[in-house]
């Protein structure tokens, strides 16, 4: 048995910058992710005026309830989605003058549901190019709260964003959503709250969120489950088996449920207290699986689809077009480059039973795509990146750690 330590979760790590920064006293984050993307945030809080203090295993975050430190700031959000959607958010809830901008990559990327419903609070918002888009300019002066209307059809982080700015209003937020996509990420979002003093109410699709403020506590970042997907894709198709401590039943994090699909596929699954062990089939069967709730994790089924014994349909990923790049787009891309026979639609990828030839994966600069079709590689050696170094925005040792796995094997 092989055993994996993942470092920790990027979509947990930014929920609790936010909250921490919002939180009323000193947080300690417990062993979280350093990487360019929650680098990138830390490094946006301490533009805005906060204090975070960042010693391996270990950051001590300064609460600020009432905003901002400074009167004035400009952040770059490089390709952070979380920070590039989060920090203007948590910034508009205090009182100043502050500028985002972030990288081209970034800048393609959607916020308009967000920045919609910020302005229908009452912000003073404006988008200095693309509407929609960053670069903006907000002028806060506070929130009152009140009741607004979203769709998060796209994007889970608009709705994740105004949940954590409702207790930082005067009179609280009441959301309701018309659409939602990867759901397991909400319940992400409001375990943490609980976590940092917050309770927010659920009837049907209305989120009712008390204002109060947060309480600063002691966080531990669980391992990430999107990053954990490749190690277990990589048993999986290998035949293998390779354990994740830290992601048990307990963990937070929906895309834990890849290794559901994996287990349609034939892999035997065990889930414990204290991690989750994949060991692979002689080979993977085909399926059809709805990726809506775990789109993160879509890229790598696509990319050990070509080795089970029939095709493989992943359907509802839609708004994975809207991601680093359009990963449904990329994936076939990459796929057909390999030799492999691909068909998609507006929401959908079917991939065909074949054997990989080896061939130059075009990344997009999207690490998922380098990380996803590096489990490809396992079977298919002489897969070469393009843009290799991109994995650094979630997981910098990635190819450190697989090549030591590939080694060991």
């Amino acid at each position: 048995m092989t055993v994996i330590e993942i470092p920790g979760s990027k979509s947990v790590t930014a929920r609790a910058l936010f909250l921490a920064a919002a939180a009323d006293g000193s947080t300690v984050l417990e062993r979280p992710l350093v990487s360019d993307d929650t680098e990138g945030f830390a490094e946006g809080l301490v533009r805005l005026g906060y204090r975070v203090d960042r010693a391996p295993g270990r950051w001590r975050i300064e609460g600020r309830p009432a905003g901002p430190g400074a009167a004035e700031a400009e952040v770059y959000c490089r390709d952070g989605a979380t920070t590039a959607r989060f920090l203007p958010t948590l910034a508009a809830a205090g009182h100043g003058t502050f500028r985002f901008d972030a990288s081209a990559q970034m800048r393609r990327r959607p916020l308009a549901p967000l920045t919609r419903a910020l302005q229908e609070l009452g912000v003073d918002l404006v988008h200095e190019g693309a509407q929609g888009h960053h670069p903006l300019r907000i002028a806060a002066s506070g929130i009152k709260g009140g009741d607004i209307t979203l769709d998060a059809g796209q994007s889970s982080q608009y709705l994740t964003a105004l949940l954590m700015l409702g207790p930082l209003t005067a009179e609280g937020l009441s959301i309701d959503v018309t659409d939602l996509v990867s759901a397991p990420y909400i319940e992400i979002t409001l375990a943490m709250m609980r976590s940092f003093g917050v309770d927010v109410a659920r009837e049907g699709t209305v989120f009712t969120v008390p204002p109060g403020g947060y309480r600063a506590t002691v966080y531990p970042v669980e391992p990430d489950a999107s990053t954990a997907s490749y190690f277990f894709a990589a048993a999986a198709v290998t035949g293998r088996e390779i354990t994740v401590p830290g992601l048990g039943t307990d963990a937070l994090q929906g895309d834990l449920g890849f290794v559901d699909v994996l287990g349609r596929m034939g892999a035997e699954v065990r889930t414990t207290s204290t991690g989750t062990t994949v060991t692979g089939p002689d080979r993977l069967q085909g399926l059809t699986v709805n990726m809506r709730d775990i789109s993160d994790t879509m890229p790598t089924l696509a990319a050990i689809a070509p080795f089970a014994a029939g095709p493989v349909r992943i359907e509802d990923v839609g708004n994975t077009r809207v991601k680093e790049c359009d990963r449904l787009d990329a994936c076939a891309q990459n796929l057909r480059a390999l030799g492999i026979e691909v068909a998609t639609g507006p929401d959908w990828i079917e991939i065909r039973p074949g054997t990989p030839e080896p061939a130059a994966v075009t990344t997009h600069g999207d690490h998922r795509i380098v990380m996803s079709f590096a489990v490809t590689g396992l079977r298919t050696p002489g897969i070469t990146f393009d843009d290799p170094g991109c994995v650094r925005k979630t997981f910098p040792d990635f190819h450190e750690v697989f090549t030591a796995l590939r080694r060991a094997w």
